[in-house]
């Protein structure tokens, strides 16, 4: 028994020196992955990306500014005149907080009370949560000082608080996780089934054999490649279709802009990833090893695209890294067409990025594929 137990070992041993592709990743992509969300994975938001609308101008304001920036909660990035354009940042995502000072703030401050208006994209409810709690605490901190400052007789003896921050919470005022999770699945969804459906659908044809046989048919290869490609659009387009009708329905997550344009917007993403799904199944020999590796390429999208975890939480070069992720930018536009109800105007910028990711990695995975087939 002990013999034929150790030929099986020994066998097996073999098996695993003939595939190193699969060892390689069944040693090293867990402990990099620990390594990349040990590393990039941050609860505590800093430095959320800020736009001012100071109507005031006055010293005062100046000094409530360099409070907020102090913090280190807020990053001050745009400077608007009108709340048009700081209704469009917020709405582009490219603010997370609007702040905005009366023309008669320093007035107020001296007299009575003071309102100062802070504008929460709430989308996101952690970086929502952790902007508006570190808003209240500045407005205390001021307030206290100024109070303590008017018992010294610098200025007016009053008995209310001096600040009175207004905080409002958009598009999310409840704050409800599920409005800001369900929506990014959807991208994750057809993520998932582009990337896996396509390249385990080809991987599997090779390891029938059957492969062969179809590039000796008369079928042509771009033919063959369309045919791989257009049920998967199906698929994912008809898992996308549920997951909106459970989104609406069972969640209760409201549907504020255009389902045409989110449906484009999908298939300019699935572009991208159909793209990934070529180029894994052109590196994968068996179907195992087409699940690692689009498991290799699906797990950093989750954690490091905005989805579960803010990116604007996360190191300076993780950031870099979630710049470079399709589905960052993917989640961006669903939640803008499904809780903001933006239209392409404010989307183009999330666009781009995605049409040239999936003109490149596209073309060059095709390219792949046909000098594989030759």
């Amino acid at each position: 028994m002990l013999s034929r137990l150790t030929g099986i070992i020994a066998k097996e041993f073999i098996q695993l020196r003939r595939d190193p592709l699969a060892v390689t990743l069944a040693l090293f992509v867990p402990v990099a992955m620990l390594f990349i969300f040990g590393w990039a994975i941050n609860t505590d938001v800093k430095h959320v990306s800020t736009a001012v609308f100071d109507q005031s101008g006055s010293v005062e304001a100046r000094t409530l500014l360099e409070a907020f920036e102090n913090s280190q909660y807020f990053t001050i990035r745009y400077w608007v005149g009108s709340p048009r354009e700081l209704t469009r940042l917020i709405d582009e995502g490219r603010a997370k907080v609007g702040i905005v000072i009366p023309p008669d703030y320093a007035r107020r401050l001296s007299r009575s009370r003071a309102e100062i208006q802070v504008i929460v994209d709430a989308s996101d409810p952690m970086v929502a949560t952790s902007a508006m709690n570190a808003a209240g605490s500045l407005g205390a901190a001021r307030s206290l000082d100024i109070l303590t400052r008017s018992l010294e007789g610098t200025v007016l003896r009053r008995d209310a608080p001096p600040l009175d921050f207004r905080v409002r919470a958009w598009y999310n005022p409840d704050l409800v996780s599920a409005i800001f999770i369900v929506p990014g699945l959807i991208g994750a969804l057809l993520m998932q089934t582009t990337i896996t459906a396509m390249a385990v659908s080809v991987v599997r044809e090779r390891e029938k054999g059957t492969l062969e046989a179809l590039i000796v048919s008369p079928i042509r290869r771009w033919e063959l490649l369309l045919g791989k490609i257009i049920p998967n659009l199906f698929v994912a387009y008809g898992q996308m279709t549920m997951a909106l009708l459970v989104a609406r329905f069972v969640f209760g997550v409201p549907i504020r802009g255009s389902l045409g344009l989110l449906y484009g917007m999908a298939l300019l993403f699935m572009w991208g990833t159909l793209g990934i799904g070529i180029f894994v199944s052109t590196s994968a020999r068996t179907v195992p090893q087409a699940m690692q590796l689009a498991f290799l390429t699906f797990l950093p999208s989750i954690y490091l695209s905005g989805l579960l975890f803010p990116i604007e939480g996360m190191p300076r070069g993780a950031q870099y890294i979630a710049a470079a992720i399709p589905l960052t930018y993917f989640l961006r536009i669903v939640r803008g067409i499904v809780l903001k109800g933006v239209g392409l105007e404010y989307l183009w910028p999330n666009m781009a990025p995605l049409a040239v990711f999936g003109a490149v990695v596209f073309t060059l995975s095709v390219l792949r594929f046909r000098k594989q087939l030759d």
